[in-house]
């Protein structure tokens, strides 16, 4: 984990006016540790031990003050559950159609179409997203043997 980005996210609520608790550095320190993209639940489950007394709703709420500020954002494709990704730099993701693991991938190329995209249509684009789907190489293993 990289203590400049814990750093830096704290800087950011502090800035905003944002009280730094125990639970948000906690979420926060766990949100850019890691890599899978969790959702509300999978970091409630592991910091349940440390925080006794956190619901499910705390964690909600801290996300919902983290995602305002710019420093999380949700992901939603479809399922049940939105997972949750420490922004770092523009990146998109690869999911798994079998598991549902989500991987950051980096193309820098893409601003290209935001440009294109007002100038076709007019309108004053502010973001894109793009999702690619395929099949894991763990589940693909699992298929083959």
């Amino acid at each position: 984990m990289s203590e400049h980005q814990l750093k830096e996210a704290l800087d950011t609520l502090k800035q905003t006016g944002v009280r730094i608790t125990p639970q948000r550095h906690a979420i926060l320190e766990y949100l850019i540790q890691s890599m899978t993209h969790p959702t509300a639940d999978d970091i409630y489950k592991s910091l349940e031990s440390k925080f006794p007394n956190m619901s499910v709703a705390t964690v909600y709420n801290n996300l919902r003050v983290f995602r305002e500020v710019g420093l999380v954002k949700e992901l939603t494709y479809g399922d049940a559950s939105s997972r949750f990704d420490f922004v770092t730099t523009e990146h998109y993701h690869v999911i798994c159609e079998k598991c549902g693991k989500i991987v950051d991938f980096h193309y820098p190329g893409l601003d290209e179409v935001e440009h294109l995209a007002s100038h076709v249509t007019g309108f004053k684009v502010s973001h894109h997203r793009m999702e690619i789907y395929g099949v894991c190489g763990t589940c693909e293993k699992r298929e083959t043997h």
